[in-house]
């Protein structure tokens, strides 16, 4: 830090208590009380310096015999008014950053100008400021950490704003550009690379400088004294991704919770404010962001979304947090989703409510940027498209959200309705994922009945789910007949499109054997061989697949003569319940016969030795 001297006598000032004593051999003929302190002093190096304490003393000789004059007002208090009575006695004193503000606002308010003396504290003091602190950037950053305790004063004397600034005009340059030491960099270097300073090697060798090089000592800075100046570094120029890489790097310094629980880069904390000083500095903070998507991590907005619900911030801060989320979802991961629920008012374990609302604004700027609703544009084109990418990733990422909150059985089938029916349809190429988080959801809410279930299997789509989901939702008890049927009916589809595909290139192979017959004469039996594995490998597979269908057609049929038996008995009990006396009995008698009469007939069938499937 630099400085400047100041005086060359000794310093004759001792402290007592809560006083000061001048021992220079005369006794003191003036006190002045400034706070608690007392300064016992005299009266002709005061007034050859200040034309204020010129004026108090003679106002007070003239009425009073004891002298004694109380500056209660004066800027940076006993303080800075030990500093001001050494320069009067021509003590030796240091300027430096940190006290030169109290000093320079001290001498303002005592009048030590140059009419009342040559080379006074008012010229000394801006000497020092204007030519030193100002043009090195940690004295001006000290300096300005002091301007916070002497407001209104260093406003008044512009030297807030002239620190801001020169701040601002350094960050914005580049950093190299500044002469060593002020700015601990030169730009000469000697032969074995250290820097030059005035020719002089300095065993320094200068280091690479990013653009975050300031955030650390930007974030020493209070709140209010950090906002100006990262708005003068925004109307100077620099890039909004610089000045929300600033911002974040202040919430890691001052709002602890943050960094937790997301693998942020560790910032030294201050000493932790209380709630409500929290509360109100994360709400300024998020002011603060830049409104471009992707300049803030996306870890970072759930940290900070995450410390806002803790804290209880207003309803801005959070929507402006889950707006800025929502317009970069697709950089999220599953972890990030999984925000605690810390409303008294609902029951779940995770936050739905507050993914849903992300997601909504997600939608609302993906169809912004097509220009056009997806739906008016064919699915194959949109499966090509570039621009399919974001939302496709975010598909996923709510279908992995869904079946991590399916477990919860206080979460209700309407949200998890509304989350899953969010995405569009064109958004998810397969619904393998959202198949298991309705199949988690309906494990853990036996208690769902027919009706309920079939309406929440209507958010999936039969026909996109792969012979893999195909096979386990054929297999599956949890779901209702009618969906297990389509399901069934579906593979079908499938193995045979498989089929035919195989088939096709199983004549394909049949085409080129007199070309590979031809090659064998000339020696390439390898080749042939290779080929004939391929197509013995190929009909194997065939005949698997053709097996399979056939299962799958006696499967269907089965359920359907037991669909149609049910509806039969069902239309027989609907009789006998309308029906009073003699009559309920012949008609249950008439229905048994008839039940035991399709038995017959279905043991007589072609299809008598194929497995009955069976309802509980």
């Amino acid at each position: 830090m630099a400085c400047k001297k100041l005086g060359s006598k000794a310093d004759p000032f001792q402290r007592q208590g809560q006083a000061w004593f001048c021992t220079t051999g005369l006794p003191s003929d003036v006190s002045v009380e400034v706070e608690d302190m007392s300064f016992h002093l005299h009266k002709f190096p005061l007034l050859s310096k200040s034309g204020l304490m010129e004026k108090l003393i003679k106002e007070i000789s003239d009425e009073e015999e004891n002298c004694v004059v109380k500056l209660h007002d004066i800027p940076g208090g006993a303080k800075a008014f030990e500093l001001v009575a050494k320069f009067c006695y021509g003590v030796k004193l240091e300027l430096t950053a940190s006290n030169v503000i109290y000093l320079r606002c001290a001498a303002e308010h005592l009048q030590m100008t140059e009419e009342i003396a040559e080379s006074n504290l008012i010229a000394q003091t801006e000497i020092f400021f204007s030519q030193v602190v100002l043009r090195n950037w940690k004295d001006s950053i000290k300096a300005l950490q002091t301007c916070d305790d002497l407001l209104p004063h260093a406003e008044n004397l512009q030297i807030t704003k002239r620190c801001i600034d020169s701040l601002a005009v350094k960050a914005y340059a580049d950093r190299n550009h500044f002469s060593w030491p002020m700015m601990e960099y030169g730009m000469m270097q000697s032969p074995g690379g250290s820097v030059l300073w005035n020719g002089i090697s300095t065993g320094v060798r200068p280091r690479n400088c990013s653009a975050d090089w300031w955030y650390e000592d930007a974030s020493l800075l209070k709140l209010p004294l950090f906002k100006r100046l990262i708005s003068v570094m925004g109307s100077r120029g620099i890039r909004q991704d610089v000045i929300a890489g600033s911002v974040t790097f202040y919430a890691q310094r001052h709002l602890p919770g943050i960094s937790r629980r997301h693998n942020l880069a560790p910032v030294a904390v201050t000493a932790a404010p209380t709630e409500d000083e929290q509360r109100h500095l994360l709400e300024e903070i998020v002011s603060l962001l830049p409104s471009e998507k992707g300049l803030t991590s996306t870890k970072v907005l759930f940290g900070l979304l995450r410390t806002a619900m803790i804290l209880r911030a207003n309803q801005s801060c959070i929507s402006n947090l889950e707006k800025k989320i929502g317009f970069q979802l697709d950089q999220a991961n599953l972890e990030d989703l999984l925000l605690p629920n810390f409303s008294y008012s609902t029951e779940t374990l995770y936050n739905v409510d507050c993914v849903l609302r992300t997601l909504e604004h997600f939608l609302a700027m993906d169809q912004v940027a097509n220009g056009a609703s997806p739906n008016s544009v064919d699915e194959d084109q949109l499966i090509a498209s570039p621009s399919i990418a974001p939302i496709t990733t975010v598909a996923k990422l709510i279908d992995g959200f869904l079946a991590e909150v399916a477990s919860d059985v206080n979460l209700k089938l309407p949200k998890f309705q509304n989350l899953a029916g969010a995405v569009p349809d064109y958004a998810r190429p397969l619904d393998d994922g959202l198949y298991r988080a309705i199949d988690i959801y309906l494990k853990a809410h036996q208690w769902l009945n027919e009706a309920e279930r079939e309406q929440l299997c209507r958010l999936m789509d039969c026909q996109k789910l792969s012979l893999e989901a195909c096979t386990h939702a054929a297999q599956n008890e949890r779901l209702p007949l009618r969906v297990v049927v389509q399901v069934l009916f579906f593979e079908q589809l499938q193995l045979r499109t498989s089929i035919a595909g195989c088939l096709l290139v199983s004549d394909n192979l049949d085409g080129s054997r007199p070309l590979r017959s031809g090659l064998v004469g000339s020696g390439d039996a390898g080749g042939w061989a290779s080929t004939m594995r391929e197509n013995q490998v190929l009909k194997e597979g065939m005949d698997h697949m053709r097996m399979r269908v056939s299962e799958l057609e006696k499967e269907c049929t089965n359920m359907r003569q037991e669909i149609e038996k049910l509806s039969k008995v069902r239309k027989v009990w609907g009789g006998v319940q309308r029906k009073l006396g003699f009559r309920v009995k012949s008609q249950m008698c008439s229905a048994q016969q008839e039940s035991v009469s399709d038995h017959q007939k279905i043991e007589k069938s072609p299809t008598k030795n194929t497995k009955h499937m069976t309802f509980h």
